[in-house]
Parts: C-alpha cells; sequence; structure tokens
C-alpha cells in the first residue's frame, strides 16, 4: 500500500502562487497543522486541501476568522449541515454587503458625472466669455 501524499511549504507555494511566509502565517493562526520532521515542515493532503480552502475563502472576501469558523464546524459535524448551513449564511450576508457596495459606488460615480458636466460647462463658459 502507497503512503498518502505530503507536500513541503515550497511545493505547496509554488502551486497555489503564494509565499512560504503565508503558509507559516496560516499555520500561526492554527488553519493548517502539518507534521514535523525534525524542522521540516510536513503537509498533507488535508493540509493542501484546507489552504486551497482558505485561498478560496480569502477571494470570496470571507475573513481568516470566518474560515477558521468553517473549519471549525465541519470538524463537530462531519456531515457538512451545520456547515453548510453557516456557509449560505455568511455568502448570503457578503452578497449583501457587495450589493450595498455596489449600491454605493453607482452613486459616487453618478455624483462625479455631475460634478464633471457641471465644471466642464463652467469652463465652456469661461471660455465663451473670454473668447
Amino acid at each position: 500500500m502507497r503512503a498518502p501524499p505530503t507536500y513541503t511549504i515550497s511545493e505547496l507555494a509554488h502551486e497555489f502562487d503564494i509565499t512560504p511566509r503565508t503558509i507559516r502565517y496560516y499555520e500561526d493562526e492554527g488553519l493548517l497543522t502539518p507534521a514535523r520532521e525534525g524542522q521540516t515542515r510536513v503537509y498533507s493532503a488535508r493540509d493542501r486541501t484546507r489552504l486551497k480552502l482558505i485561498l478560496r475563502g480569502k477571494r470570496l472576501g470571507f475573513s481568516l476568522a470566518e474560515v477558521r469558523e468553517l473549519f471549525a464546524m465541519y470538524e463537530a459535524d462531519p456531515s457538512s449541515r451545520t456547515q453548510l448551513g453557516s456557509m449560505i449564511a455568511m455568502i448570503d450576508a457578503k452578497r449583501g454587503g457587495l450589493l450595498q457596495q455596489l449600491e454605493d459606488i453607482a452613486m459616487v460615480l453618478a455624483e462625479l458625472e455631475a460634478a464633471e458636466q457641471r465644471c466642464r460647462g463652467a469652463l465652456e463658459e469661461l471660455n465663451f466669455i473670454q473668447g
């Protein structure tokens, strides 16, 4: 029987295009728990999957605390019901926040457009008077 795959910190850093320091930070935060062989960290397939989920969570706008919470829920309920329900709630909250930001951005863009039009109008008026 073949041993399960393991990974070095350099291999994971290269695969996910992050720095080893980032991986060590996630370890310091308790999100990854590699085995040790002397001073060398040995990452399991589980660690690799968790790293992938951490990075996906960060891309989706989740904080490390939220990612940690999801991991803790999964460990407490491997059937994932609790985790999935919480994930849906977190997604709804993120979506609401992003939609509010989108609305705020649209409002600021409209205000900028109006300010620019007023400035252009004033400039044209000055050019007409001076011309």
